[in-house]
């Protein structure tokens, strides 16, 4: 869908990086971060501001977001053996071939979609994420924004993450099992919809679960690679698509899994 949609949008290049990428999940263009704090005290405040701090020198500015990825313990929702690597920023698997992303990514992604809002519209906003995964983007979200609706298709990263994000007790944030590539048509119309997930065409039916002037933030295969593409939607028939970083995601799929 990707070259229909842009027959209908105005598309603006505006930050077309280098290709390189090191993982799923992984900004390019942005230098490794050094390790981060490891052994028994890793799951201290302390950790979590070095990685906050290793944030900002990668050019992350947005303090909402900062204070956000300082908010939400990462170690909670990575395996326990990954526990000493879990304020570096580095992708690492949560099983059923997935990531978790890197948090610059998750930080340079949620940045990109508040650039434009205030605080009183992120608190009356209501967020659809798609692919929950282990949960961890989704409890920054939720320190974020009013209502955050998260869907994941695969049944254990479904499970997972009830059970990740149980002691955090956010009540702005519901999780659904099911198809993300149909979106949640119960709880739409949203203002911002995020993808963690790469397809080769931003399917139809987020575009018409947005607001308008709703935004949605995805990433999107292409001939030369992934980049991420951001959608707004102007008015009730038009749309306009802006063409950001290079990028590297776990591709999207449909059905259960």
């Amino acid at each position: 869908m990707v070259r229909r949609v842009a027959r209908w949008m105005d598309e603006t290049v505006i930050a077309r990086t280098s290709k390189r990428s090191a993982g799923a999940g992984q900004a390019p263009e942005r230098p490794a971060a050094e390790p981060l704090v490891s052994g028994p005290g890793l799951v201290s405040e302390r950790n979590r501001q070095a990685m906050v701090e290793a944030l900002q020198r990668g050019g992350l500015r947005d303090p909402r977001v900062l204070a956000a990825m300082l908010s939400v313990p990462r170690h909670l929702f990575v395996e326990q053996g990954l526990a000493s690597r879990a304020y570096e920023d580095v992708a690492l698997p949560i099983g059923h071939a997935q990531t978790i992303s890197r948090p610059y990514t998750v930080s340079r992604m949620i940045e990109i979609i508040c650039a434009q809002l205030d605080a009183e519209q992120m608190s009356g906003a209501r967020v659809l994420e798609v692919g929950t995964g282990c949960g961890y983007q989704a409890a920054v979200l939720a320190h974020l924004f009013g209502e955050v609706v998260s869907v994941e298709r695969i049944r254990g990263l479904h499970e997972r993450a009830r059970a990740n994000l149980r002691s955090l007790r956010l009540p702005n944030l519901r999780l659904v099992f099911g198809d993300g590539v149909n979106g949640v048509p119960k709880a739409a119309p949203f203002d911002v919809i995020l993808s963690a997930a790469a397809g080769s065409e931003v399917p139809r039916a987020w575009l018409e679960q947005m607001k308008t002037g709703g935004r949605l933030l995805a990433p999107v295969i292409q001939a030369d690679g992934q980049v991420l593409q951001l959608i707004e939607r102007r008015t009730r028939e038009e749309w306009r698509l802006t063409v950001l970083d290079a990028v590297r995601f776990v591709p999207l799929r449909s059905g259960l899994a």
